[in-house]
């Protein structure tokens, strides 16, 4: 694997961790319900943007609904490295399956998320399908949930011979199982290893970009500005050790700071430049490329993922400080951002 890939994999492990820290601290701050509205929230949004214009360049146009959803979520969830399946019973019942370990609740934090988070991501992806493709008789299914103890999330679109009432676009049918997954019968993704190792990065930015508007529209703007910095402040520590050896390790002190700095932001798909004055070294960053043309974005979005780096940097030298210039206020769109990352040591 190239450098240059290994950045692509370190930005998307980072973001990865940043969609649990993010669920988790809305959930310890503000509770069930809140966690259960912010999933919805992210998955509305996600969906909005991505499921239509998905369809034909992932070569689903022209198929039978159910069909199409199922292998969008199959090919859509399989590039960006998680674990899934697809299995098409006919042109009007198609099922999907993510057996664990699930991508969004890494490691043993699944063990606190409650089903009722899934269900909120359900009703903001899934549910809405149908209506999305003009099909009042498409709905989803859902056969088990990994945060109800089953061995993943699992279900299927079917298109019945009737519209469906709004509460009846995710049903529930807990004793049933699908079929088991036969790769050969899958949809074929025929990308190279550098075309995956990029799309995994933007498939976890991808979220991040849905997360913070929709944290900022659950929580509100103060409350959600202040988890979002909380999070990935904490995020940013505990993967900075990981991180630092994807891009291939970094120095000591202010200089091996920036080089991570400038790595990981190109790593994002940004420009960043070293720049040094006398004993002041800085990354000069330009644009912010995860949040071009994202509905809701704000400048307050910018501060809470900067956060990420001030936890990383704390880790890398306790001493050093890493402050953003021009300061709090940061011009609008958010994706014409240039500022000025200034690292200072207390030694």
């Amino acid at each position: 694997m190239s450098a240059v890939q290994d950045g692509w994999k370190a930005a998307a492990r980072l973001h990865q961790a940043l969609f649990t820290g993010l669920l988790l601290r809305v959930l310890l701050e503000k509770g069930e319900a809140a966690g259960a509205a912010f999933l919805f929230e992210t998955f509305k949004a996600q969906h909005d943007e991505k499921f239509l214009a998905a369809l034909p360049a992932l070569g689903l146009g022209g198929k039978p609904d159910a069909v199409a959803c199922a292998q969008f979520f199959y090919l859509a969830n399989k590039v960006g490295g998680v674990n899934v399946e697809c299995i098409v019973e006919s042109d009007r019942k198609a099922w999907i399956r993510y057996p664990p370990p699930r991508w969004a609740y890494m490691d043993a934090a699944i063990c606190a998320v409650p089903d009722s988070v899934t269900v909120g991501m359900m009703r903001g992806f899934h549910a809405r399908c149908g209506e999305s493709l003009g099909n009042p008789r498409l709905g989803f299914v859902c056969t088990g949930t990994t945060t109800n103890g089953e061995p993943g999330l699992e279900g299927y679109f079917v298109e019945g011979v009737r519209s469906l009432g709004a509460d009846e676009k995710l049903r529930f049918a807990r004793d049933e199982r699908g079929p088991s997954f036969d790769p050969d019968a899958a949809p074929a993704i025929a990308w190279d290893e550098a075309r995956l190792a990029k799309a995994e990065r933007n498939y976890a930015l991808n979220y991040i970009r849905q997360m913070l508007p929709a944290l900022r529209r659950v929580a509100g703007n103060e409350d959600g500005s202040a988890i979002a910095d909380q999070a990935a402040r904490l995020v940013g520590m505990q993967l900075y050790g990981e991180t630092a050896r994807l891009v291939g390790g970094v120095e000591a002190g202010a200089a091996g700071f920036a080089q991570y700095l400038q790595a990981m932001l190109a790593a994002c798909g940004d420009t960043a430049a070293i720049t040094q004055s006398g004993k002041t070294i800085a990354v000069e960053q330009q644009g912010w490329r995860m949040m071009n043309g994202a509905a809701g974005a704000s400048a307050a979005d910018f501060q809470a993922w900067a956060a990420l780096w001030r936890g990383a940097c704390t880790v890398h030298d306790p001493a050093l400080t890493l402050s953003l210039e021009p300061g709090p206020v940061l011009s609008e769109p958010v994706s014409d951002i240039t500022c000025r990352w200034v690292l200072a040591s207390s030694h």
